[in-house]
């Protein structure tokens, strides 16, 4: 069971968890709202929260689609929360909710990868009061955001089994009156400096007192009053010593290679009493892209990394204890990647926090469509928004990545529609972050870029010598990585093309190996250990011998279902010995 407080970049002492047994109705009928099952429906199943119900760690286990669907939990809060404002938070449910409690609406939300809060302090009677979420998922819409839940009835090829309803974590906080709503820090690594804007609930003449440490002794503090319900505050936190960021072993600036972070501990004061305590962390990190190169820390930087779909044998989506997520990134550290696209899915707080905390690079994606339209493109920017703002402050997430391969938007070459949706993800990430790259795009098709990633799985076998030697002639220059792709597809599309950027083999490898009961998927095969080796020795070989390409994403980190081209296996044991998969994924091939 997920034990751990959800939300460690902005984490209260007073809170209590809802993960855990929740009473639970299927809706098929659609009758639940009109019958007001949120007031008086006894239901008949129960539900272990947050997995799903297709997944056997719900205590359900059903793979049925169904679109309509309800939970209700008794809930008795501390008796020292009264008087004060409480809050239910919701890490994801897929996809639109309505929220009651005691048969009240309290709030709604739509959006399946992105949290949402409700504050329910006025329906609250503090004893036994009733928790009520309505969810709708249709299982087969296809301009749905959904990544890999397929919208056909059983899982094939790349497409897995469907997530429906609350997949992550629920807790209640109290806060009083006036409290501090979020926290938004960017850091500079040449001045040294990290720059604090606070959101608050409160009135003018509070103020924010910020104090940062590193290692538990002091670093720097500062205070702000709130203006407009908002404070803000910079620190110095070098004190002048620039020269800390010069090096990853002997600075203060985060890489996976030194995660170096700072906590920070927040005060809202209001006539002379504190009104809120919230502890958080930050970590100094610039990530910059300059003549075809891209530097983390003004050192160039060569990218290594494994997709990662984040897809658990028993939880789908939700990692059944939260060890289960330090220990993907552990591994694959061990196996020679410094990162992870984290594969058309937003990944929980959870992830994030132990990706700051080991040192792991994370490309940021979320879920796509599967087809486009305008209802359809405009709830997506709204989500994409929304996923950018609340995992803006980790310093492991190097890159934005909104789509991939054209999914949600299948006809970019033919629709000016379309190539307008794609660029307007890239201008509005920028704009909400301008201090990462953006890949508008990744595989092909790309409109505007700050990297250009190209998906390419024409590996050959061991024995297809004629592709093999096709494989590497053709990422050996700039010119056969940009107009000789591996499909059908151009690199860009539309007006726009090759500007210098740098290039990575965003998606590649895909060997299969090993069992599933059923037919199995991959882009390549082999029949044991030794052929996995020389596979990744053949492909990683031609990798580093091209100068073009400045970082690669190996696909996969673990099998999911039917695809079994992991490195792990679902249950994450190693399919190779791991010392030999890390020398050919850095290069060391002697």
């Amino acid at each position: 069971m997920l034990k751990e407080y959800p939300r460690p970049q902005f984490r209260r002492e007073e809170w209590l968890s809802l993960n855990g047994s929740w009473d639970f109705e299927f809706d098929d009928k659609n009758v639940g709202l009109r019958e007001k099952w949120y007031a008086n429906k006894r239901f008949s199943r129960k539900i272990e929260v947050p997995y799903v119900y297709e997944c056997k760690l719900s205590g359900i286990g059903d793979p049925a689609p169904h679109r309509y669907f309800w939970y209700k939990k008794r809930i008795s809060l501390p008796s020292d929360w009264k008087g004060k404002r409480i809050f239910v938070h919701f890490n994801a449910v897929d996809y639109a909710a309505k929220i009651f409690v005691n048969g009240e609406i309290a709030g709604v939300h739509t959006g399946g990868n992105t949290a949402f809060s409700v504050e329910i302090t006025r329906f609250l009677g503090y004893q036994n009061d009733e928790l009520c979420v309505y969810v709708e998922d249709d299982p087969f819409n296809e301009c749905q955001p959904r990544g890999k839940q397929f919208w056909e009835e059983k899982p094939r090829e790349i497409w897995y089994t469907r997530s429906s309803g609350i997949w992550q974590s629920v807790f209640l906080e109290c806060v009083n009156e006036s409290y501090i709503k979020d926290l938004t820090v960017k850091t500079d690594i040449d001045s040294g400096e990290a720059a604090f804007v606070l959101r608050c609930d409160a009135e003018a003449g509070a103020e924010v007192r910020l104090r940062a440490l590193l290692n538990g002794k002091d670093v720097a503090a500062g205070s702000a009053r709130v203006q407009d319900g908002l404070a803000r505050l910079t620190l110095d936190v070098f004190h002048g010593k620039i020269m800390n960021c010069s090096t990853h072993s002997a600075g203060l600036c985060w890489s996976p290679e030194n995660p170096v972070l700072f906590d920070v501990e927040i005060e809202l004061i209001k006539n002379g009493k504190r009104r809120d305590f919230v502890t958080s962390y930050f970590g100094m990190r610039e990530i910059s892209v300059k003549d075809g190169e891209i530097y983390l820390n003004h050192h160039k930087y060569f990218m290594r990394l494994v997709l990662d779909q984040g897809y658990f044998p028993d939880g789908l989506l939700t990692p059944a204890c939260d060890e289960d997520l330090s220990n993907d990134i552990i591994i694959a550290k061990k196996m020679g990647f410094n990162g992870c696209r984290k594969h058309q899915k937003v990944e929980c707080e959870l992830f994030h926090y132990y990706a700051d905390k080991l040192g792991f690079l994370v490309w940021g994606e979320t879920a796509n469509c599967a087809n486009f339209d305008a209802v359809a493109a405009a709830r997506f920017q709204e989500e994409w928004a929304d996923s950018v703002i609340q995992r803006i402050n980790h310093p492991c997430i190097v890159a934005w990545v909104p789509l991939n391969e054209s999914w949600g938007v299948p006809n970019l070459r033919g629709s000016e529609e379309q190539r307008a949706h794609a660029l307007s993800l890239y201008y509005l990430t920028k704009m909400l972050d301008p201090s990462r790259p953006v890949i508008s795009n990744d595989g092909w098709e790309m409109v505007k870029t700050d990297l250009i990633g190209i998906h390419n799985y024409a590996h050959g076998g061991k024995d297809d010598f004629a592709r093999q030697a096709d494989y590497v002639k053709g990422i050996a220059t700039r010119s056969n990585l940009l107009y000789r792709p591996s499909t059908n597809r151009s690199i860009f599309v539309g007006e726009f093309g090759d500007e210098g950027q740098p290039i990575l083999l965003t998606e590649m490898g895909g060997a299969s190996y090993g069992k599933y009961d059923g037919e199995s998927y991959g882009y390549s095969e082999v029949k044991n250990e030794a052929e996995l080796i020389a596979f990744l020795e053949r492909v990683f070989k031609a990798i580093y011998a091209s100068e073009e390409i400045k970082g690669f994403c190996y696909t996969q980190l673990a099998d999911v279902e039917q695809e079994i081209n992991g490195l792990l296996t679902k249950d994450r044991k190693p399919k190779a010995d791991v010392e030999r998969i890390a020398r050919a994924v850095t290069g060391r091939f002697k």
